[in-house]
């Protein structure tokens, strides 16, 4: 078990959680199970496996196992299950911030040179980028998702807001002050904050940190040309401003559309999901017609005004265990799952973004997604978060001195945050 593992706390006590795990084999008489670890969804995962179940023509059968709901939550169950050497796990839904721990604690297994070559054709840059480590593709890209600017139509008019041209975030929640409505962010101490502070910093081209392959010799550079204090200020006048809502230091992504369906919803950053999670709402009788009619959308927002945003990037990468018992089957599967027309169905059925830049300009996704050109060519643009195999730690330091957002001080928060991630991967300091 290497050092990443022994540091969190990995302890054999997981080899006990394997006796509980349903065995991932067939039947002699039937086609092996393929074990499809993902996060909760609407039902499309398991139409996606069903679908590649068929297509494999008896080959093999793949079965969908649920995960908790939050990115943290999976990484737990998986790292404990796999420095277990738990057998029963095939195919796992990763977030991408995780693939570089994952790899380099030899949970999963590299694709070959001929298999990279066709897991990443057509798909893009950002999402391949995420999903390698060591100059080998360790994962495949399945989904990218990035966040947008959303906004109140009517409202952005009564503030003389014109959103048809780059906006930066003083901009934003001058708007919000203006008409008296809220800007919401998700921002409760988790990982929401991290991505938030990821893409401020990374907006002014500066990092949270660099020189990664250094493993915990790794450099933190948010005191570097004043990024991390720039991403304070604007963090520090939200949470001071009227335009924050009343529980911005406690909101994930659901309390912050909720905010923005409500009467004192104005602006909103969020996933991609957001408009599509609206129209179910509609559908069900949940949320009046003329909310959704209301919403708009821009890219993300500057953090220096005339310098292009770096819109946060996210998704899913699908890793295959090495220690399955049918690998050739699950990169099989993988590759069904990356196929054009698949990628284009599950996005319609799940309301979740590709990896496939194709699938974007389908007539089907453009009527489904009519800012399915803004996702693309934000995901084009993204600014992926620290890719480190001690991601967790960087992310929890960067939580620990950014929250609450009103009470960050951008004179200390920049080289707090930096010495506690140095303690942190030092052993210095325990979180």
């Amino acid at each position: 078990m290497n050092h990443v593992l022994r540091r969190r706390g990995i302890r054999a006590v997981a080899l006990a959680l394997v006796a509980s795990v349903v065995g991932c084999g067939g039947g002699s008489s039937g086609p092996p199970v393929l074990n499809w670890y993902v996060p909760p969804d609407n039902g499309a995962y398991q139409k996606l496996a069903d679908r590649c179940s068929r297509a494999s023509g008896g080959a093999y059968r793949v079965k969908v196992a649920v995960l908790p709901t939050d990115a943290s939550g999976q990484r737990e169950q998986l790292v404990r299950r796999l420095a277990a050497k738990d057998s029963s796990i095939d195919v796992m839904a990763l977030d991408p911030v995780f693939v570089p721990e994952f790899a380099e604690a030899g949970f999963l297994r590299p694709f070959d040179p001929a298999e990279a070559a066709a897991l990443t054709e057509g798909m893009l840059g950002s999402a391949v980028e995420s999903s390698g480590w060591r100059n080998r593709l360790v994962a495949a890209p399945f989904r990218a998702n990035t966040q947008l600017l959303w906004y109140r139509k009517s409202v952005a008019a009564a503030a003389g807001l014109d959103l048809s041209r780059p906006v930066d975030w003083d901009d934003v929640i001058t708007a919000a002050e203006k008409t008296h409505k809220t800007l919401a962010v998700p921002a409760k101490r988790y990982e929401g904050i991290t991505v938030w502070v990821n893409g401020l910093v990374t907006g002014t081209g500066g990092a949270i940190v660099r020189d990664v392959e250094k493993g915990v010799d790794l450099k933190p550079t948010l005191q570097e040309g004043g990024s991390g204090r720039r991403a304070a200020e604007i963090m520090r006048r939200l949470g001071r401003s009227s335009a924050a809502p009343a529980n911005l230091a406690t909101s994930i992504e659901d309390d912050t559309r909720t905010t923005f369906q409500s009467g004192s919803g104005g602006f909103m950053v969020n996933w991609t999901y957001a408009r599509g999670a609206a129209a179910e709402a509609v559908a069900d009788g949940q949320l009046g017609r003329e909310v959704l009619d209301d919403y708009g959308w821009a890219r993300y927002p500057q953090t220096d005004a005339g310098k292009a945003s770096k819109p946060p990037f996210g998704g899913i990468a699908l890793g295959v265990s090495k220690y399955g018992k049918h690998t050739a089957a699950a990169v099989s599967a993988v590759r069904c799952a990356g196929s054009l027309e698949n990628q284009i169905t599950y996005m319609l059925e799940s309301k979740e973004t590709t990896a496939k830049a194709a699938a974007y300009d389908d007539p089907r996704v453009r009527e489904a997604l009519p800012m399915a050109g803004l996702i693309k060519e934000s995901l084009e643009q993204a600014g992926p978060r620290p890719r480190t195999p001690y991601y967790n730690d960087v992310s929890a330091s960067v939580q620990r001195m950014y929250h609450p957002p009103a009470d960050v001080d951008p004179n200390t928060a920049p080289r707090d945050t930096d010495d506690l991630i140095t303690g942190v991967l030092h052993d210095k300091v325990l979180l």
